[in-house]
């Protein structure tokens, strides 16, 4: 069994490594392989181990780490859904809905809000939400030439953000549960919900989200992007071969979309409810059971009875032949071979920083020790747990770690701030995990668009800094007006606006005079 080391400061160069690495590189294998290294490196030299021992030390790591159920779950549960997507696709499906919605769907603004709708409208998981939400959208935001990046911005900013302010979500159980472990609140649903109002940084994404739909701000390197789809139609699109079966010409209708997904929500959902104890007979609330749940081995059994379903659907109607969608699920599963593969990476960092280099007891001591000022703890801590959770990509072990700790400073320091630190302990890890390329929501939502990866991170990543930057200032506000509410929302939206306005046309008259560089 591999123990922590204390390490100090070099516990935060793995992934500040892989970080860098796969900024520069635009490829995000290697970087995480690099960062990994480096990070067993520092381990066996500090746990008096052998430079050869770096091997089976990662290699172990990863084992454990994806042999983990919950982990090993989301593995499982992408095959499915990628065997899904598939077997719908060839089926026609995907085609006969984007048929239809592009009759419905008259403009790049209502196409660009029905996909930030249908990313509100799933907030049970955000692993659902990213594959779900890009397999019915994309033939939509296809039609109306929407970048796959945008596509992807759009999923990723309606998945960790929706699902951290859900009451019913596998995000809401996790949180609430370790709310309610502090003995600071009487039960995880009043925990979660004091939490809401105060969540800057995923009201404001959510928020930016349909500002952008509606406005069509785009800044930076997302304008470029979609300047180039609308004018070109190259749309960055990565899954070619699927999108090739998307224009065949199936028999399937709209039905053949709607049923299956239907079903995968239906049955993931009671799921939740089943092994969350809701039909017990211990008199478990609809809340208390989804707390109770295990959403991954939920979402297992929904994408499981969904294909059946799909089976019984497509088989004896002889939409495709028995060989056919046996065959579909192989090349479906084929589909999700590179997240897989980020997907074990980028966990495998994760654990390497926080179970053996101790890269969040670090951080977390440093925020513990310092002398802040009380107004200032707010701000300061959603930093924090924004550069942890950037750092190690996931928003659940950050707040994990950070909460005990934020609910102890808070008591000693400032107890009418608490709701409003624990609020910006979370909004702080939703968008490190929002943003950093070694998120597996992150990696998700570039795999569910289609788009590159590196492309969905730096196109994104301005949009989420703006919104990080309107929360700090929201923070600012509260921790100094001692949590007035008002106050902070007229500020943080205020000045949200305000910036899109201001980015946007800073953004339009560098590209004109790009384009007038080019034709001289």
């Amino acid at each position: 069994m591999l123990e922590t080391v204390d390490v100090g400061i070099l516990s935060i160069i793995p992934p500040i490594i892989a970080i860098v690495l796969a900024l520069i590189t635009k490829e995000v294998i290697s970087a995480l392989l690099i960062g990994i290294l480096s990070g067993t490196l520092i381990y066996v030299i500090n746990s008096s181990g052998g430079i050869v021992e770096m091997g089976t030390v990662a290699f172990s790591l990863m084992a454990e780490t994806v042999g983990e159920p919950g982990k090993f779950n989301i593995i499982l549960f992408l095959g499915l859904l990628g065997a899904l997507v598939y077997v719908v696709t060839i089926a026609g499906g995907s085609r006969a809905y984007g048929n239809w919605a592009a009759t419905k769907l008259k403009s790049r603004r209502s196409a660009q809000l029905a996909t930030s709708a249908l990313g509100v409208i799933i907030f049970v998981d955000d692993y659902f939400n990213c594959l779900t939400v890009g397999t019915v959208m994309k033939p939509v935001t296809d039609k109306y030439q929407i970048s796959r990046a945008k596509l992807a911005y759009i999923i990723d900013s309606t998945a960790a953000p929706v699902c951290i302010i859900a009451p019913i979500s596998s995000w809401a159980a996790a949180v609430g549960s370790t709310l309610y472990e502090t003995g600071a609140f009487q039960n995880e649903l009043s925990a979660f919900v004091s939490t809401i109002p105060y969540n800057l940084y995923a009201l404001l994404s959510i928020l930016m989200v349909i500002i952008l739909s509606v406005t069509n701000l785009d800044f930076g390197p997302m304008a470029r992007v979609e300047k180039q789809a609308i004018e070109t139609g190259e749309l960055g699109a990565l899954d070619t071969e699927l999108e090739e079966k998307i224009l065949m010409d199936g028999k399937g209708t709209i039905w053949d979309l709607i049923i299956p997904i239907s079903s995968l929500i239906a049955f993931s959902i009671l799921s939740m409810l089943q092994n969350g104890g809701y039909w017990s007979g211990e008199g478990l609330s609809l809340s208390e059971a989804f707390g109770n749940c295990d959403a991954s081995a939920a979402l297992v059994m929904g994408a499981f009875w969904a294909l059946v379903v799909t089976f019984l659907l497509f088989v004896p109607r002889k939409l495709i032949d028995f060989k056919t969608f046996m065959g579909g699920i192989g090349e479906g599963i084929k589909t999700m071979v590179p997240a897989y593969i980020i997907l074990t990476l980028a966990w495998t960092i994760g654990a390497l920083c926080q179970d053996l280099l101790g890269t969040g007891l670090f951080i977390g001591e440093l925020v513990k020790s310092s002398s802040i000022p009380v107004g200032l703890i707010p701000a300061m801590i959603f930093l924090v747990s924004a550069l942890l959770s950037f750092s190690i990509g996931t928003a659940w072990g950050t707040f994990g770690i950070f909460i005990p700790i934020v609910v102890m400073i808070s008591q000693y320091t400032a107890p009418e701030l608490m709701v409003v630190t624990l609020s910006a302990t979370l909004a702080g890890s939703v968008f490190g995990d929002h943003c950093s390329p070694i998120s597996d929501t992150t990696i998700l939502s570039s795999t569910g668009a289609g788009c590159d990866h590196i492309q969905h991170v730096s196109t994104q990543m301005l949009y989420a800094l703006l919104v990080a930057a309107c929360s700090f200032i929201g923070y600012l506000v509260a921790g100094l007006s001692y949590g007035n509410l008002l106050l902070t929302w007229v500020t943080s939206v205020g000045l949200l606006i305000v910036s899109l306005v201001v980015f946007h046309r800073i953004s339009k008259s560098r590209i004109d005079q790009l384009n007038f560089r080019n034709l001289d």
